[in-house]
């Protein structure tokens, strides 16, 4: 069996990306409902709307999902006390150590999955003892990694660093393109652009339509010298670069982002000055669609491909 959807007692193994300001209890409970893994981003929420959620997504899915936690988060603590009242079983962290609270979730029977950018922190998620490392590329959208290594490099090389179960990330929205991160040694994959631009998707439509929009070239990464990130190109991304090139401090380059600029653009529709965080792969986004023909096209993409490429013989 699948080594991920053992590990999280689902049909397929497709994660969807515990997204700020896409990622709600409407998103995850169709993943999950659908066979994938839903993840709640709680990343962009207030531990009692964290809680809201979790309730509701219970009511609307059976099936095993879980939350996302950047754990440079600062209400870290009261959303695990809120994950452990609420039973959830699996939890997927972010941006920080894991080392600090992955023994306190196995003691309380939650799975733990861990995202990287790189083999050498992947190393460190399996001596903390995670379950599964999310190894994500360059093309993905959001925060990303420094080392701007690419998801065809970054996985087989987590891969020879680690025996415990690897999910792909970044650059993935087609059955194609997951066939291709588990030839190259992933157990399975997260997707996140592709969700954020579904019907379920708690994004603002305005955000959801320059998804759709987006053509090759139109995602940078930016923002280097704070956390890098990739956004769609707009007029707060000009203003970025023009204060980047003129020489920006970190102070200068975070009152520039001061608060709520993701909020602005992704749940509030503010396509021109907002922060709009969203993969390469959007480019190849041309429609809004709902979850289960999301998952139709992608399975439906990834059986046929992979009967195709038995096919060859050299």
């Amino acid at each position: 069996m699948n080594r991920i959807c053992k590990l999280f007692n689902i049909k397929y193994p497709i994660i969807q990306g515990g997204m700020i300001w896409c990622s709600g209890w409407r998103l995850a409970s169709a993943v999950s409902n659908n066979g994938g893994l839903g993840l709640i981003g709680a990343g962009s929420m207030y531990p009692e709307i964290l809680e809201e959620h979790i309730i509701k997504c219970k009511e609307a899915t059976n099936k095993p999902f879980g939350v996302n936690l950047p754990l440079l988060y600062p209400e870290t603590e009261k959303i695990i006390e809120i994950i452990e009242k609420h039973d959830i079983k699996i939890v997927f962290t972010s941006a920080g150590s894991p080392k600090k609270y992955t023994k306190r979730f196995h003691e309380n029977g939650i799975k733990v999955a861990h995202v990287v950018a790189n083999s050498i922190n992947a190393r460190k998620c399996e001596e903390a003892g995670v379950d599964a490392v999310v190894a994500e590329g360059f093309e993905a959208g959001g925060h990303n990694g420094r080392e701007e290594t690419t998801t065809m490099v970054l996985i087989p090389k987590v891969k020879s660093e680690i025996s415990i179960p690897l999910v792909a990330a970044g650059g993935i929205g087609t059955g194609r393109t997951m066939l291709s991160a588990m030839v190259l040694g992933a157990d399975g994959v997260q997707i996140g652009s592709k969700f954020a631009a579904s019907v379920e998707s708690s994004a603002h439509e305005n955000f959801k339509n320059a998804i759709i929009n987006a053509k090759e070239g139109d995602t940078l990464l930016t923002l280097k010298k704070l956390i890098p990130v990739r956004l769609i190109k707009n007029m707060f991304f000009d203003k970025v670069e023009e204060l980047q090139n003129k020489g920006a401090d970190n102070e200068e380059l975070q009152n520039l982002l001061g608060k709520g600029r993701a909020k602005k653009g992704m749940f509030e529709g503010d396509i021109e000055e907002g922060e709009l965080e969203i993969g390469q792969i959007s480019s190849m986004i041309s429609e809004i669609k709902s979850v289960k023909d999301i998952f139709d096209e992608i399975l439906n993409d990834f059986y046929l491909a992979k009967n195709e490429v038995i096919k060859f013989d050299f």
